[in-house]
């Protein structure tokens, strides 16, 4: 029991005066029903003033369709226009020889290739790191675009030529269109011949030893694959072939995963980007693209 007729008050040890609390306690703790500090008061008031004033000014308040307009007459819309004019007023000569000269002559040209391979590098993030990486290092069944291996060709003007009109894009008649075999699930190779052609992929392209298996399988990739991937496993940038004497895979070199791809071949596809960029970007994208790696040399044009 207590004495203290309202046990909402609390005596202080400064002051004898009863000091109401909020009735609310904790573990012993209650809370005194203290007036808000001045300061702080004034700086809320400060702020709501200020809100009100920004409705009044600027476009705030969302509508149906849009939102108040506001007494300044501002707009990010307008704002968007003033910087993309300001950037085509600075970057529109650069452009506009982008636009006249063959890739080639862009790489050429030092301050000029600078200027693309930013450019194309800002595209690249927008439209291609979604498959290929924001790096470029791709992954499984996406090409790696930092080494040196290319399928189509990594000559300047072969990367504007698959940037352009994709891989297997439908729409674009001018796309790669080749696609690797389906050699089992046609039943033009049996189980075991599919495994025999592993090992000899393996052996060439350095992950086993030679063997009878092996001997075997190179009879049968030379009926079979060497047509499209050579005699000796080079690849072929004509029908977009991969090297296979190497240990640079797209969609793995495990025994599992080869027996996948040789049963039920494989068909990846990649977008054509004409008609969704301009010519400049896709020439901006391709320099950046050929930069990562360095590119194949292009064969040096004949004198006009």
């Amino acid at each position: 029991m207590t004495d203290d007729p309202n046990p909402n008050q609390k005596k202080t040890p400064e002051n004898t005066h009863p000091t109401e609390t909020t009735g609310h306690e904790w573990d012993g703790i209650r809370e005194y029903n203290n007036p808000l500090p001045r300061w702080w008061v004034w700086c809320f008031l400060i702020t709501v003033v200020w809100g009100i004033g920004y409705v009044i000014y600027y476009p705030a308040i969302p509508l149906l369709h849009g939102s108040t307009p506001g007494t300044s007459g501002w707009n990010q819309y307008d704002q968007l226009d003033r910087s993309l004019a300001a950037a085509k007023a600075l970057h529109g000569p650069l452009d506009e020889k982008i636009a006249a000269l063959e890739p080639e002559k862009i790489l050429s040209d030092p301050s000029l290739r600078t200027f693309a391979i930013q450019g194309g590098k800002a595209a690249f993030a927008n439209n291609c790191a979604q498959c290929h990486t924001s790096s470029g290092g791709g992954g499984k069944g996406y090409p790696n675009l930092l080494d040196d291996e290319w399928m189509w060709g990594g000559k300047i003007e072969d990367i504007v030529q698959t940037i352009r009109h994709g891989i297997r894009s439908s729409g674009d008649e001018d796309t790669h269109s080749s696609a690797m075999t389906a050699f089992g699930k046609e039943g033009l190779l049996t189980k075991d011949q599919i495994l025999d052609v592993i090992q000899h992929v393996r052996v060439i392209s350095g992950n086993a030893e030679p063997s009878d298996a092996s001997a075997r399988g190179q009879t049968l990739f030379t009926q079979n694959c060497a047509a499209c991937h050579g005699e000796s496993g080079q690849g072929s940038h004509e029908v977009g072939a991969p090297p296979l004497n190497n240990d640079i895979w797209l969609y793995g070199g495990s025994e599992d995963t080869l027996y996948k791809t040789i049963y039920g071949g494989r068909g990846g596809v990649m977008p054509h980007w004409a008609g969704r960029l301009d010519d400049v970007t896709i020439k901006k994208l391709a320099i950046y693209v050929h930069s990562l790696s360095g590119g194949e040399k292009s064969a040096p044009h004949p004198a006009p």
